[in-house]
């Protein structure tokens, strides 16, 4: 039986201890403070590529290990979108609770899969989901980088006050690409301020795709695991966790 006491698994459990530090230096106000929490996104990615890499190299993948691996993974992703709950008002929490509520679904599922010996079929639409969350991230953490914690400050009230005035995150933000756009033609790429512009509105497209996106991945992944979606199999790795 092969150890759970491995450089893999112990890369995938670093991964997860890294996520407190992230969110903290996320919320910090100075710029140092949120590119170091951007290196920390990309130490953090960077072992979850090396991890499995190392597991297949070695032969050294375990059940506990193929558990951990998305799950550190789901921690990471869910970590960043609810901080950006708090921190960007484009970030709506409609879109991070159904993105959540599709992860919790499918870590159920591969727990069941695990423990009634069944493994589950993966799909490749999970992997583009994968894609866009990451690199959703990214952007948002780029202009987190680029702008200045008072124009993060303004584009957040201009929502908060588009919303109150009844209007939706996507009529707010079309608005703002249209702002932008205008500005484009009148001034002139060299004239406008790019960074403030594209964080006025790039958030929230990128968000709502992204969400879209791990829906649909996470619709296709109960279709193809439909057979573990058993009275009997939830049972059965119910009894085996005791």
């Amino acid at each position: 039986m092969k150890s759970n006491f491995n450089l893999p698994n112990l890369l995938t459990v670093f991964r997860i201890l890294l996520v407190p530090f992230f969110i903290y230096y996320l919320f910090q106000e100075s710029q140092s403070y949120r590119v170091l929490a951007f290196v920390i996104f990309l130490v953090a990615s960077i072992t979850d590529l090396i991890d499995g890499y190392l597991a297949r190299k070695w032969n050294q993948e375990t059940e506990f290990g193929k558990f951990l691996d998305p799950l550190a993974d789901k921690v990471l992703v869910i970590g960043a979108f609810i901080t950006f709950i708090l921190l960007n008002e484009q970030v709506e929490i409609w879109m991070v609770f159904l993105i959540v509520l599709r992860d919790m679904l499918i870590t159920s599922l591969r727990y069941i899969g695990i423990r009634t010996g069944k493994p589950i079929q993966t799909t490749k639409i999970a992997k583009l989901k994968t894609a866009f969350q990451m690199g959703a991230i990214v952007i948002l953490l780029t202009l987190f980088i680029v702008i200045t914690t008072g124009q993060r400050n303004k584009i957040n009230h201009l929502y908060d006050v588009g919303k109150d005035s009844g209007k939706l995150g996507i009529d707010i933000a079309n608005e703002n690409f249209w702002i932008f756009f205008q500005a484009l033609q009148n001034k002139g790429a060299e004239n406008v301020d790019l960074a403030y512009h594209f964080a006025a509105f790039l958030p929230y497209y990128v968000m709502l795709i992204t969400t879209f996106i791990t829906v649909l991945s996470g619709i296709r992944y109960l279709i193809s695991n439909k057979q573990l979606l058993t009275w009997k199999n939830i049972y059965e790795s119910l009894r085996k966790s005791k």
